[in-house]
């Protein structure tokens, strides 16, 4: 059904305030839960490639990382219920549509899950300032989940302590680490260019 109705209408119902005079009302998103991205995987060819945010609250870092596992094919995305941005309008935008492709997890406690995902044999690597190694060194063949941590904070201590391996991207300048979903992205294309 489509409606004309005046501009002024649109801004007051848009909740991004950007809506270029055009306005959508859909269904909101829902969050699947961690079995269903466990059993979808085992219906794809590639080995699981998922990818955990331990608190990112920036909904345009979560719709920028949601569009970025859709483009390296990522099978999913875990986030926590508290402390963390939701699938909301803005993300959707951010997203540029992936919102709608890539499943999302909402889970109670990412150490939990960690563990959880450590028992159907994935491997789990957190993105950290004090990785042991560089981000391409590792074999990312095998199942994996990739930590990307919190804006500012980084990953959480017991989070870290979970993790199978942590990895760091090297940092040539003075500013001390990358924005979370560019950090994401760059781990995420090493995986892509390996199993290639």
């Amino acid at each position: 059904l489509v409606e004309y109705v005046d501009s002024r209408f649109i801004q007051k119902l848009s909740s991004t305030g950007h809506s270029q005079g055009v306005l959508a009302l859909v269904a909101s998103k829902d969050y699947v839960d961690l079995n269903y991205l466990l059993e979808v995987s085992l219906q794809r060819e590639d080995p699981p490639l998922y990818i955990i945010l331990d608190g990112i609250e920036d909904p345009q870092n979560l719709g920028a990382i949601l569009r970025t596992a859709d483009a390296a094919g990522a099978h999913g995305v875990i986030i926590p219920q508290r402390r963390s941005a939701g699938l909301t309008a803005a993300v959707s935008r951010a997203s540029a549509g992936a919102i709608e492709y890539v499943p999302v997890a909402r889970v109670r406690n990412i150490p939990q899950t960690i563990s959880e995902l450590r028992k159907s044999g994935i491997w789990t690597i957190g993105v950290a300032m004090i990785g042991n190694e560089e981000y391409t060194q590792p074999d990312y063949q095998q199942a994996i989940a990739l930590v990307i941590g919190a804006e500012g904070k980084g990953l959480s201590r017991l989070v870290q302590e979970r993790c199978d391996l942590l990895v760091s991207i090297p940092m040539k300048g003075q500013i001390a680490s990358l924005n979370a979903s560019v950090a994401a992205a760059l781990v995420m294309y090493e995986v892509v260019r390996q199993r290639a």
